[in-house]
C-alpha cells in the first residue's frame, strides 16, 4: 500500500501538528510499503510569509520529522517546490475544473 501526506510550512509546528498528523504518519511506517511525506511550501505561500521564514520553517518541519523517527529507508521526505509536476498538475486541474463543479462536490 502507498501513503502520501503533506504538512504546510507556514508557521511553527505545534502540539496539534504532532498529535493530529506527524505522530500518526510516523506510526504508518510499520503498515505501508511506500510512504511519501512532503513539506507543502507551495501551499504555504497562500499565507503572507517572508521568504527566509518559509525556508527556515521548511527545514524545521524536515528536522522534526526525522527527530520523531521518520526512517529515510522506509519513507521519502521532500519539499513540494522541488517537484515541478505539483505545480504543473495544479495548472492542468485549474483549467479543467470549473468553480461551479467544485462547489457542488
Amino acid at each position: 500500500m502507498r501513503s502520501v501526506s503533506g504538512i504546510r510550512a507556514s508557521g511553527n509546528p505545534h502540539l496539534g501538528n504532532y498529535l493530529g498528523a506527524m505522530k500518526p504518519q510516523i506510526e504508518l511506517q510499520q503498515e505501508f510499503d511506500e510512504l511519501f511525506y512532503f513539506i507543502a511550501d507551495l501551499h504555504a505561500i497562500t499565507t503572507p510569509i517572508p521568504k527566509d521564514q518559509l525556508h527556515t520553517s521548511s527545514l524545521q518541519i524536515a528536522a522534526l520529522y526525522l527527530a520523531l523517527g521518520l526512517d529515510p529507508e522506509k519513507a521519502v521526505l521532500f519539499a513540494q517546490n522541488r517537484i515541478p509536476e505539483h505545480a504543473e498538475l495544479c495548472w492542468i486541474l485549474l483549467t479543467l475544473a470549473r468553480m461551479g463543479e467544485l462547489e457542488r462536490m
